[in-house]
């Protein structure tokens, strides 16, 4: 019986995401960096509670070993919010007691000003047509010093961030996705929106938009897979031609099935789920296809690319078995994970992207990665 519901998760960062192009998207205009290591600009990335995952460098190195690490200590509440703007330096840099003060400077940006960050970074269009991104909860005009970035819009996440003073949660999963009649606090989205509005926490969504995206999800997996050469899987009908769901592209040397799939599971943040596997562990693999996610409704996409392996998330029985009985001398092999551990790979690049942005735009915040660990699943059982 194994569980890491308990566990936090430290931040795997990820390289810079290519050429010149993809930096105007991306904001990555230089390699990226720990969250955890001391900003260097205004603008910059600051921790979570949790202590950074020790990987090894060499990605084909032997058998994978459970990513385990202590546990985050428990949130902290911010102390009582007071202006203090008055009596600000212009000149000065906030500190962090400055902010947990609620304090702000002339660079300080509004809720508006990160909105034009996060389009240019993950613009609107390139969401799906049944999708929903963008602000949900947030008054364009509201300071904003203290920006967290986390895969799910949960009451543990919201109350984590809120308690560390955060004016802004993005989320990669939407809190309002479907159509509701009622925001009552009397079931949990009317309680999340509660808590946000009655905090002054904004809320807004980078899901689709910011799987498409060049330096999206997607391409982040691909790049801490070590896997080179990608195009979009489903070219995006709105944006760049490197823009799309999914990407499929080359590893620099071919590898068996089970060192590519222990790989895969060293560089995912350890979740209860684990890493499930499809094919021959002899079998040599070298063109890669990914999505972050859910990806079972790509495999045409998959097989007309002609990858040798598939890793996606929430592989279903039916699809993965059609897949398998469809397959062209066992291949693609199939590399399931877990939905949360895949898209949370995004996160540190994100953070690290949308700093940039700000910077450039002459903004000072503080941007750090949630910590809480939002997969549903707290254990498993193996033979």
């Amino acid at each position: 019986m194994q569980s890491n519901k308990g566990q936090s998760h430290g931040m795997r960062i990820v390289g810079d995401q290519g050429t010149a192009d993809a930096s105007a998207r991306t904001g990555a205009t230089e390699p990226l960096s720990s969250p955890a290591s001391t900003p260097t600009s205004t603008t910059g990335i600051v921790p979570g509670s949790a202590e950074p995952h020790e990987t090894s460098t060499d990605p084909t190195a032997g058998a994978p070993a459970a990513l385990a690490h202590e546990a985050s200590a428990g949130p902290q509440k911010a102390p009582q919010t007071t202006d203090n703007t008055d009596s600000l330096d212009p000149n000065a840099v906030l500190t962090d007691a400055d902010r947990a003060q609620g304090a702000t400077s002339p660079n300080t940006p509004t809720l508006g000003d990160v909105l034009l960050a996060v389009e240019e970074l993950w613009p609107a269009s390139l969401a799906e047509p049944w999708d929903e991104v963008g602000p949900v909860v947030g008054r364009p005009e509201c300071p904003v010093t203290r920006i967290m970035f986390a895969v799910d819009p949960t009451l543990e996440v919201i109350a984590d961030a809120i308690s560390r003073g955060t004016q802004l949660l993005i989320t990669h999963h939407p809190l309002l996705l479907k159509p509701v009649n009622s925001v009552a606090a009397t079931g949990f989205k009317g309680e999340a929106v509660h808590l946000l509005i009655e905090s002054g926490c904004a809320l807004v969504t980078a899901h689709t938009n910011a799987d498409s995206a060049l330096g999206g999800v997607s391409d982040v997996i691909a790049d801490a897979l070590g896997v080179i050469d990608t195009t979009p899987l489903v070219p995006s009908k709105d944006g760049l031609p490197e823009e799309g769901i999914g990407r499929v592209g080359m590893l620099p040397e071919p590898m068996k099935l089970g060192d590519f799939a222990a790989r895969v599971f060293e560089t995912m943040p350890s979740v209860a789920g684990g890493v499930r596997v499809a094919g021959d562990a002899a079998g040599i693999v070298q063109k890669i296809a990914v999505c972050g996610g859910a990806g079972d409704s790509l495999f045409d996409a998959v097989r007309d690319s002609e990858a040798d392996v598939y890793v996606t998330a929430d592989l279903r029985h039916h699809p993965a078995s059609e897949a398998r009985e469809a397959s062209l001398n066992g291949k693609p092999y199939l590399i399931d994970v877990s939905h949360f551990a895949s898209e949370w790979l995004w996160l540190p690049a994100a953070a690290k992207a949308l700093a940039n942005v700000l910077d450039e735009m002459g903004h000072e915040v503080e941007i750090e990665v949630s910590t809480v660990n939002s997969d549903p699943w707290d254990f498993i059982l193996t033979p």
